[in-house]
């Protein structure tokens, strides 16, 4: 179950609904730590006055910042005196379209859910009520100690809570496009062909399909230099040209995308590239999230408690995949099909 990490009410009108607040979103990158090379020394920050070269102590630092060219220190319990209160309640001010927030705005998703099952009747309501509407809530809600503006949406059975920048965190455009070209920059032709393009491009969302290549790369990096493996060589890098003739490019890419849909199929009923990959690759060259598809698939038991080395022997010495028929799974090191063991 994952971890709430706030409690409080949603409040719409005069009705009040006890829910808790959960992360919808979870990093799964790698965090390196930092060593002394050629030991196994960690190295640590430790804060150095800059100009004496002493370390100080926790007590000794205090935060500050230049005002009109005069140090202005202040102490924490100043910035508590004026810290926002914590919000016990997510009150609903106006519901809008979701169409009328530009993107740019959101920032972070949390899960909303009911505190327990007798408020869930109210929870359901609100949440058919906005679906049905195609209305999303906006609110301004304290969390962490900051306010925050947020927008409260329905998302199949559930609530989903978006944090949300202000207008005034969100940098001007123009400020960047210094060297956008005007639109009459480029002929009918041009706009044509790249219209073409994006159509023949266009296909249904599959967001199973798109997964984290380079933290996969990343661990497989580390789970040979541990095994002491030489590490295998990476993505063949593409030497890009400069493209002289723009609207050749543009004519030659929908060619080209054409022909890979018609390949492949085209529409909803594209199959799952990613569930084939998972069933046929190596298991050393599966993202996570496919290993625990297929160790989802065999029935692993604790699967969800293993590390990465772990889900990978479990699933190669799994009977459903040498007794059930599927292709033996290649040798880590070599390529050469692993036989099964008895």
């Amino acid at each position: 179950m994952p971890h709430k990490i706030w409690a409080g009410s949603l409040k719409f009108g005069l009705v009040t609904i006890p829910v808790g607040l959960y992360s919808a979103t979870e990093d799964h990158g790698i965090r390196f730590n930092q060593y002394e090379r050629g030991t196994h020394d960690r190295v640590r920050y430790r804060r150095i006055n800059e100009r004496t070269g002493r370390e100080l102590e926790g007590d000794e630092v205090v935060r500050g910042l230049e005002v009109d060219g005069t140090l202005v220190t202040v102490e924490q319990r100043e910035l508590d005196d004026i810290a926002p209160e914590r919000s016990g309640t997510i009150e609903i001010a106006e519901f809008v379209a979701l169409s009328e927030i530009d993107p740019v705005h959101f920032q972070k998703a949390y899960w909303v859910a009911p505190a327990d099952r007798r408020n869930a009747r109210g929870y359901s309501l609100l949440r058919r009520a906005m679906a049905e509407t195609e209305r999303v809530g906006i609110a301004t809600f304290v969390f962490r100690g900051k306010e925050y503006l947020t927008a409260l949406r329905p998302e199949n059975e559930a609530l989903v809570l978006h944090t949300m920048f202000f207008l005034d965190e969100i940098r001007d455009p123009a400020n960047v496009l210094e060297h956008a070209p005007p639109d009459d920059s480029y002929g009918s032709r041009e706009l044509r062909l790249a219209g073409d393009l994006i159509r023949s491009m266009s296909t249904a969302w599959h967001p199973e399909e798109h997964v984290d290549t380079h933290t996969a790369r990343i661990e497989r990096l580390l789970a040979d230099k541990a095994a002491g493996h030489a590490p295998r060589s990476g993505a063949e890098h593409v030497e890009t040209t400069a493209t002289v003739d723009l609207a050749e490019a543009l004519r030659r890419s929908a060619e080209h995308a054409r022909a890979g849909k018609n390949r492949s199929g085209s529409g909803s009923e594209r199959p799952d590239r990613s569930a084939e990959r998972s069933e046929s690759a190596p298991v050393s060259t599966l993202t996570r999230e496919e290993l625990r598809r297929r160790a989802r698939e065999l029935d692993i038991r604790g699967r969800s408690k293993l590390n990465r080395a772990q889900l990978e022997k479990a699933i190669t010495e799994s009977p459903g995949v040498h007794g059930g028929g599927r292709a033996a799974e290649e040798d880590t090191g070599t390529g050469a099909p692993r036989k099964a063991r008895r």
